[in-house]
Parts: structure tokens; sequence; C-alpha cells
């Protein structure tokens, strides 16, 4: 093993702090309601009572607020006497997931058993369509923050961002443990680390599969190789004094990989001769029959597309699909172009896997985009990003005509290889439209062999589970769907309804050779983003109101009133942002001001008013007036200035 980043330094990261739901963790849950409007008090003279207790407002306010999203997780669950969820020194084997049980991404879970924690993996997901602004879904590590010196260490099982990508939001939380992965996983968090300032503050270890075990507190870890679409993927092996766990990561059989070796059958075959008492296999292939195309055979499909293509070629793929990357790299070779690569992502990517070896680039190959802008069309190739339709990537910004070098025109060959992660297709299908409107051909991997999953299809997964031979079966990766898909595999092979193990995020399993429990506690798995430099501080609250925005836009009153005497000094100002166009509907604000003026004469004749009070009544009863008006709730945000 080669040991990396052994002193650290106390720098603080180039990031903002991380809120998420962990400061409200050892919070009182019985705080006043954040609906409820509090005491305000007027400035020295006001008209308006300081210290007066407005209210309660109406059962009806409600119906102006955000609505709430029912696929929303709560923030911070805890055993039922509000302390804590903690197993510290149970004597029965524990594995849970944070992430990865209930979407395709954010991948992390751990084992536990006596004071000793194991994490496995840490990643990102894609946030979905109703979480407006965000950039990132990040694992809820909250137990992990209250245990922290019990973590051992984290194993990696692959260098993909759904498996790596939260470690620079969450590491320091979770007290800095020790990093171990091959020599490619830990060559693309290195550079992740950089990019966050946090080189010399995380510690990393990279391992060889063939010869290293590990010995993490009462955790002895192995590993064995299989195939994915980026090289150096380990399943794990960790022996436990309850038996053996197997986690087979991310993988599939491909007896002709590129750039990698082949999946260690051998190897497999081995672990289960000696007993495994759970099965931890990767479901995300599950409902698709027979085997997963090789990745040899992309190659030769790329090389039939880029021979019969006239014009630039553009090709579009994740940044981490090193295997990907290569075949495009010779089949550029292989039909005389040249190739340029856009979006920093892929850039760093293919610089960390061709300094570690895992990228075989000639060195005349790659131009600059300024340079293969001013190519002829049939001697360039446009290597990007953008597959699941990211706003800000490459291929994006090109289909929109906003790419500083490059412009889909007439002509242009656009190869998409890549799936679609379920939650994107809207995007996606955005992107391939406006492909399509400047005159682009499109080729995805419906029409042509050009992309492979990198997942096991479903008689992989059967072969697996015959290797392995496990007592229990432990679905994971994706969807619940995915996983029941995989559960059935197994009852097909004779696996009993007790010997199969189907649980969502939070939920702790306890096992052992005689049986296995969900436990009653929960560990929190709430919903914590990743938005700009903001991590964590966009939680559910924020994400209702963005939701109401997006859906009845906003409605803003601003009254200016003489604080000694309580009269309005102007007509009352009113903004209208997504809700109504103002000049197309000057009547029904012409109303609204008249409503406005109705409302707070009414109340600012009674004695003792305050102006919480008043903003309450205002929010409550115009909502009501606007929906009477419209059938639309806009979100109403008054605002009082005294003069």
């Amino acid at each position: 093993m080669t040991q990396d980043n052994k002193n650290q330094t106390s720098a603080k990261p180039k990031m903002t702090a991380y809120h998420a739901s962990l400061d409200n963790f050892s919070r009182s849950t019985n705080q006043p309601s954040q609906s409820q409007p509090q005491r305000t008090g007027g400035s020295k003279g006001s008209f308006f009572q300081k210290g007066q207790t407005s209210r309660r407002p109406s059962q009806n306010q409600n119906q102006n607020r955000p609505r709430p999203n029912k696929n929303m997780k709560g923030q911070n669950q805890k055993s039922g006497n509000g302390q804590p969820i903690t197993f510290n020194a149970s004597k029965n084997l524990k594995i849970c997931h944070l992430g990865g049980l209930e979407m395709v991404g954010k991948n992390c879970s751990f084992l536990e058993h006596g004071n000793d924690i194991l994490v496995i993996d840490m990643g990102f997901g894609f946030p979905d369509a109703d979480m407006p602004g965000a950039d990132y879904v990040i694992p809820d590590v909250s137990y992990l923050v209250e245990n922290r010196s019990r973590i051992k260490g984290i194993v990696l099982t692959h260098g993909h961002m759904d498996h790596i990508g939260a470690i620079p939001y969450l590491i320091e939380k979770i007290g800095s443990p020790t990093i171990y992965g091959t020599n490619l996983a830990i060559g693309i968090l290195k550079e992740k680390l950089e990019e966050f300032g946090m080189t010399n503050r995380v510690k990393t270890v990279v391992i060889d599969p063939e010869k290293d075990n590990l010995k993490l507190g009462i955790f002895n870890v192995g590993f064995f190789r299989v195939n994915h679409n980026i090289p150096d993927t380990v399943g794990l092996v960790i022996d436990t004094p309850d038996g053996k766990v197997v986690h087979t990561a991310d993988f599939k059989f491909d007896l002709t990989p590129i750039n990698e070796p082949v999946i260690d059958l051998g190897r497999i075959a081995e672990i289960g001769k000696s007993g495994v008492l759970a099965l931890m296999i990767d479901s995300t292939g599950a409902r698709n029959s027979g085997y997963a195309i090789s990745e040899s055979e992309i190659k030769e499909n790329l090389l039939d597309l880029f021979q019969k293509a006239k014009g630039r070629i553009f090709i579009a793929s994740f940044s981490t699909l090193i295997s990907r990357i290569q075949q495009v790299i010779d089949t550029t070779v292989a039909v005389n172009r040249k190739l340029t690569v856009t979006g920093r992502s892929m850039l760093s990517a293919i610089e960390v896997a061709g300094k570690l070896g895992y990228l075989k680039v000639p060195n005349d190959l790659i131009l600059t985009s300024q340079k293969a802008s001013k190519y002829p069309d049939d001697k360039i190739v446009v290597l990007s990003t953008g597959t699941q339709g990211e706003d800000s990537s490459a291929l994006t910004r090109m289909s929109r005509g906003e790419h500083k070098f490059f412009k889909i025109r007439k002509g242009d060959t656009v190869v998409l290889s890549s799936s679609i992660i379920p939650g994107n297709e809207a995007s996606v299908i955005e992107v391939y439209d406006n492909l399509l409107r400047a005159g682009a051909k499109v080729v995805d991997y419906k029409q042509m062999d050009i992309h492979t999953s990198g997942h096991a299809h479903q008689e992989e997964l059967k072969t697996m589970m015959r290797l392995v031979n496990p007592k229990y079966v432990y679905p994971l990766h994706g969807n619940r769907y995915m996983r029941e898909a995989n559960a059935d595999l197994a009852r097909t092979l004779g696996y009993e309804e007790d010997k199969l193990i189907i649980v969502d995020d939070g939920e702790v399993v306890e096992l052992n050779q005689d049986r296995f429990a969900v436990l009653k506690p929960r560990i929190p798995t709430s919903l914590v983003l990743v938005d700009g430099l903001g991590v964590g501080d966009v939680g559910n609250i924020v994400i209702r109101d963005r939701q109401a925005m997006a859906e009845g836009g906003i409605f803003v009153i601003i009254l200016t009133i003489n604080h000694r005497t309580g009269e309005i000094l102007t007509s009352p100002d009113i903004i209208s942002r997504g809700f109504v166009y103002m000049r197309a509907a000057e009547n029904l604000i012409h109303r609204a001001r008249t409503e406005i003026r109705s409302i707070f004469k009414h109340h600012i004749a009674r004695q003792n008013v305050d102006l919480q009070f008043i903003k309450t009544t205002l929010r409550e009863e115009i909502g009501e007036f606007l929906y009477d008006e419209t059938k639309r709730r806009p979100m109403v945000i008054p605002v009082i200035i005294e003069v």
C-alpha cells in the first residue's frame, strides 16, 4: 500500500460551512411553529405597541403557505425518547445505508459492530425536478458525525462521483477518517480535494486489490476485481465476528474489457466456498435480461459511426467513464481526426487517468477548443460532458448556441454515449430537441449500441449469487423497483423471504448466522442539498418556497406608513413576479390595492395592534382575494415601512 498526505494541516477549506440538518440534531422538538406570528416591537413613539401579542392566525392562513412536498423526508429523526440514536457496543453486526437505496446515486453505507464503524463510499446524486436550484444531493451523515470517534476508515469501491463526490463536503465533519481505495479512485478523489483546497488535510491510502488486506478495527477487509465502466473497480469481502459480508460494488461480467483486467471469477468463487453471511449486490440492471454488452463491442459501433460522418462529430459522455473515453480516443485516431475536449470535469478526468496510466493518449491528438474550431469539419471530434442535460454543461450550452467556440449546425453528428439517469428525462429531452432544431443528426443508445451499462444484467446477477452462495441476499444500488427485481432473481434461485434483505435508506439491519431483523430506530436520512457554495443550508423549507414561487409566483405588497399616526402615506406598491403581468392585469392590481387599504384601515382602528399581526392578516386575506379572482395562489409577501 502507498500512503498519501501523512501530514495534515489545520487550514480551512475554501467552501461554505456545512449546515444541513445536523445543526438541529440536538434541539428540542418543542419549538414554536415558524408559521406562528412572533411579537414585534415598534420604534420609540410608534403608533404600534411594543411587545403586544397578536392573536394566532386562523387555520385558513396556511392555504397561502408553500404546500409541503410529501416526498420530502423529515428533518432529524431520533429515537422515541428524543435522544440521538446509537448502537454503541452492540454485540451483533449492523448494516445501514445513508444513501443509494431510494435513488440512483448518493451511495453511502456503513457496517457497525461493537464500537467500530466501517464506511463504504460517500457519493452525491443529482437533484430531482422538484428541487429547483440545487446542484447535488449528498448523504445525511448526522449519525456518523455523532459517532465520528468510532469510524475506522472509509473504503471506496471505485472512482465515480456517485460513490466519492460527497467526500469533500463531509469528510471533516465526520472526523477525517483515512480513505482507502484503488489507484484511480484515489487519484480522482485527490483531484476533487485539490479543488476544495483540502489536499493536505485528508489522509488517503492506495490499495492493491491482489495483495492488500486491511485491518480496520474489528473488520478485516479484502478485495476482488470486478468490471464496470471505469477501471480499478473492486468488490469488498469484509470479515466480521458474525461472518463474511461481500459487497459487489457496481459490476458486470466483461470478458473483453477496455484497459482493465477481467473480473476475477476465480477469487469470487473462492470467497463463496469459504462461507458468506450476506451478499450486498448491485441492482441497477436487475430488470434487464441477458448479459450486459461488452465495452469492446461499443468500439466497433463507434468506428462505423465515425467513418460514415461527413461533418463534425460531437460525442457526450460521463467524465469518469474512462473506458468509453479511451474508445473515443482510439476511434478518433483510426479515422484520422483530431480531438478536442470541453467541460472542466472531462478535462480533469482525462488528465488524472492519463497521468496514472489508465488512458493512452497520443501526444499530438488533443487540440485546444480555440484551435479545433478553425479545423475543417471532417477533421475534428469534440468530446464533452452533458449527457444528463445539466444546465451548465458543455453540450447544453452548445445546443443553445451559447458555447464560446462551438455552436451546433446542420451537418453535425451528435452522439449521446450514455443512458439517462432516472429523473433527468425532461432535461435530456430538451437538449435533444435543441440539437435537432439546430440541424444536427443525433444518435443515442436506443438507436445504436454506442453505450453499454456498467451494471450487471439478470444472468450476471444470478451467476454472482451462485458463485458467492450467501446465507442472505441484500440488494443495493437503485430505486425500490430495481432492488425488488433483484430479489425476484434470488427467489428463482431458491432464496426464501427470510433470506432476502430489502430495506430503505436509514433502516438498520441487524444480522448474524441465525437471523436478521430490521430495527425500529431509524437513522436520519433527511434532505441535504448542495446549492452553489452553500451545503445543507437549502433545506425543505427553502425548497418548498422555491416550489411555491415556481408554481404560483410571488406578490409583494409594500406599505409605507406614518409611524406616529398609522396612516398610509402612499398608494400601496405592488410587485408581481411569475403571477400576473401587471400591465395586462391593471384592473386586478387596482382592486388589490383597494382591498389592501381596506384591510389595513379595518385593523388599524383596533387598539394595541402590532405590525406582525397586520402583515399576517394581509398575507392571509390578500391570498384569499387573489385566489378568488384568479384561482392561483402566489406567495404573498407583505412589507411595511414606518417613516
